[in-house]
């Protein structure tokens, strides 16, 4: 939502856990936006700390500045990539997710091309550990993408070569 323009309610924005993002910062990050904070109160929104790991991303994820928050002071505001956020979608994959990323695909921001290489590349990074088990379902979830919404033939993944 920061960076196309294109909204749906929603009650968290996720901060991804980073080395730049100390626990400390995390802890004051949280009391001043977290859940039942004044802040998130007034603006029905608060922040969510997403721990590193647990999001389905590529091995190196894109991230943008927003330069609509580039004069914030205490601040240094970027948001994942859009093919990203719709990669890290394909795990979870709850009806907002498959909104979201139609909407992502009908405003232009995803290509086939572009979805398949971001998605080998998280595909590639969760295989060799105990993530691996859920890969095929990931898997279902790009196929029906690219089946329901890009209109392409499905990409094969060979399962079997996932060492658990």
């Amino acid at each position: 939502m920061l960076q196309v323009n294109y909204e749906r309610g929603t009650k968290d924005s996720d901060v991804f856990e980073t080395t730049e993002l100390t626990p400390l910062v995390q802890v004051q990050l949280l009391a001043i936006a977290g859940a039942r904070t004044d802040l998130a109160v007034r603006h029905k929104l608060y922040i969510d700390i997403v721990r590193n790991g647990v999001p389905f991303l590529p091995h190196a994820p894109r991230w943008n500045p927003i330069d609509s928050l580039s004069t914030l002071s205490n601040l240094h505001v970027r948001a994942l990539d859009i093919v990203d956020v719709v990669v890290s979608k394909l795990k979870r994959f709850s009806s907002n997710d498959v909104s979201d990323i139609d909407a992502m695909i009908e405003l232009g921001h995803v290509t086939h091309a572009c979805l398949i290489e971001r998605f080998r590349s998280a595909y590639d990074e969760f295989s060799y550990d105990a993530r691996a088990a859920d890969l095929s379902k990931y898997v279902d979830n790009l196929n029906r993408v690219e089946r329901d919404m890009l209109d392409v033939e499905e990409t094969k993944f060979d399962l079997d070569a996932i060492k658990y």
